[in-house]
């Protein structure tokens, strides 16, 4: 049976039951769109900047567990997706990435010109570093095993985009589809013996005072998420999120004691720097986690480290007590099978004394009037979620007051981009989620700022009439990097204000031109007026927050002055404003470090 290559990609969607799509059209890969169109089955979702593509199929596989496809076209078309590629890579986040290219003669990777033509180009060989597999597809009967390598590889193990270049001829040039080669995969590496780790760890736990869970979004990337309420309870020890994990379990759960980092809440850092084992299942232990100084983190405590990848399980050396490499999900079941032990009232009580003396948010959040607070915001936003409220949130404030503050309750979802951290996510991100809840409703946390990145997208909102409400901290353009100026550069402001070089457009006037109700919220009472409108709406909405344009983003790790006038990084339990020393010796049952006792 003779078959193009367009129409064996359509038929490939279809079984794997891909229903929905993101891209944009060009003469790269228009013979695919049509052979989408005229199958029926799988919708192409088109944006208006492939970036947005391909932030999009990240959402959309958070919210389903299921991977989907970004379409993009040669030449400009495949560059614009990169930085979503490259956020998908540093996620650890699937999808499929199938961009159109010139004919397959004038774009192989052995062409010693620079370019022959026009936007002809190795797409594959650019993305090999920030995919799990990145290929060329040069003769038509590769094309179905191509497709099945990297459907597998892209979920199979650490998760992880995939790339595949398909030249125009490719497309559409008819081939005998009886006569391809057949994928069968290779079977994984061998990674630590699940049950031994598991029984293991139980004893590390039994035989710890003060043990920490530390849970994050390779959990849920396993298909676990729905073990961690019943694990966290079985095991009785105090448990903290990573904020890609941030709502693996309710904020109020009597065992969560919330995010632990350097833009983490006090209560937090002091039980993970208090504990004498952390058991960290399904996160790496980045920097924004663990702060800058290995020897500094959990000093006093053993480490078991949990993760799929090997070189993520030994990265930090002997540091880690006992590496697992193993399914996050395999080995919480594992770990399940074994009897709880006992359990460390005394210590969960002393984690609870913390929460109870450093709620999220303190008076270092308040208001700067005429201008309300955006950490404040957050947390009496709370009372207008819904019980399965999705919040997808960009950088900046809408990020740091977002995940230091926000409370979740069981089935409501918070997501970002947390590795590659890019300005511009949050709408696009917010466009595949409300696909992936069928056109459902979500909650876009912006940034005057990072919504110009992206901006273009209001469109595809408007086109699909998506509910998502969205949500603009106005604070004059980039706050986190005025205090970046301000910490490092005297103050100096470059490029980053109306007076500095850069400016934000009229929010509410523009929400107009796009045919989107507007409001803004400028004093608490607003806020009591507004929000109602907001969330009763069935349709998109922007509402602007004004903010004060210098607000500080506290608690967080800071460098410090000793009284000698040198500088210093303190440990991460303790946070600038920092606390007066004789409370924080207090707090600090292994002692205080010596570098705060200078402080």
């Amino acid at each position: 049976m003779l078959i193009r290559g367009s129409d064996l990609i359509a038929e490939f969607l279809e079984k794997k039951g891909v229903r929905h799509v993101f891209g944009i059209i060009g003469a790269g890969n228009a013979a695919i769109f049509d052979a989408i169109g005229r199958r029926g089955f799988t919708e192409i979702v088109c944006v208006h900047h492939e970036q947005a593509a391909t932030m999009a199929m990240q959402t959309y596989f958070r919210m389903t567990g299921r991977p989907t496809v970004a379409l993009l076209t040669t030449g400009g078309g495949s560059t614009n997706g990169i930085t979503g590629v490259v956020s998908a890579w540093m996620d650890s986040m699937p999808g499929l990435i199938i961009s159109g290219n010139e004919h397959s003669r004038h774009s192989r990777s052995d062409n010693p010109l620079r370019v022959w033509g026009v936007q002809g180009y190795d797409s594959s060989a650019t993305v090999e570093k920030v995919t799990k597999y990145s290929g060329r597809i040069s003769d038509p009967r590769d094309l179905g095993y191509e497709l099945e390598k990297g459907w597998h590889i892209t979920q199979t193990g650490r998760p992880g985009p995939v790339w595949l270049d398909i030249p125009m001829d490719i497309q559409s040039t008819p081939f005998d589809a009886s006569n391809h080669r057949k994928y069968s995969s290779e079977p994984l590496p061998q990674g630590t013996d699940v049950e031994s780790a598991a029984k293991r760890t139980v004893e590390l736990i039994e035989k710890a005072a003060r043990p920490v869970l530390w849970l994050g979004n390779g959990i849920r990337s396993a298909g676990a998420a729905s073990l961690v309420k019943s694990f966290v309870e079985k095991f009785g020890a105090p448990t903290l999120l990573t904020w890609s994990g941030i709502d693996l379990v309710a904020s109020d759960h009597p065992l969560h004691f919330g995010r632990a980092g350097v833009y983490g809440q006090r209560a937090a850092n002091f039980v993970l720097q208090n504990a004498d084992l952390v058991v960290a299942i399904g996160t790496r232990l980045a920097i924004p986690q663990i702060g800058y100084a290995l020897d500094e983190f959990v000093r006093n405590g053993k480490l078991v480290v949990v993760d799929v990848d090997e070189l993520e399980v030994h990265k930090h050396g002997d540091r880690v007590t006992l590496p697992v490499v193993a399914d996050a999900g395999e080995f919480i079941r594992a770990m399940m099978a074994h009897t709880a032990p006992a359990p460390k009232p005394i210590w969960v009580q002393t984690c609870s004394g913390y929460r109870d003396r450093y709620p999220w948010v303190g008076p270092e959040h308040a208001d700067d009037p005429p201008f309300i607070n955006s950490y404040k915001f957050m947390q009496k936003l709370g009372e207008y979620m819904k019980h399965d409220q999705v919040i997808v949130t960009d950088m900046g404030t809408a990020l740091l007051s977002g995940h230091q503050v926000i409370a979740l309750g069981e089935s409501q979802r918070m997501m970002t981009s947390t590795g590659l951290g890019e300005m511009g996510f949050g709408l696009p991100g917010a466009i595949g989620a409300s696909f992936a809840r069928d056109r459902g409703e979500v909650l876009c946390l912006n940034c005057d700022g990072g919504m110009m990145m992206n901006l273009q997208e209001l469109q595809t909102v408007v086109h699909h009439n998506l509910p998502i409400k969205i949500i603009i901290f106005n604070n004059d353009g980039y706050l986190m990097i005025k205090h970046t100026q301000t910490n490092l550069y005297g103050g100096n402001s470059v490029g980053v204000s109306k007076t500095s070089g850069v400016s934000c457009p009229d929010y509410s006037k523009l929400a107009t031109a796009f045919g989107f109700p507007a409001y803004q919220i400028r004093s608490w009472d607003d806020f009591d007026d507004v929000m109602p409108k907001v969330q009763a709406a069935t349709g998109p909405v922007i509402c602007e927050v004004f903010m004060h344009p210098m607000q500080l983003f506290v608690p967080k790790l800071s460098l410090a002055r000793k009284a000698d006038g040198s500088i210093v990084s303190p440990p991460i339990e303790d946070l600038s404003p920092l606390l007066p020393r004789d409370e924080l010796q207090t707090n600090m049952l292994i002692g205080m470090h010596p570098k705060s006792k200078e402080l």
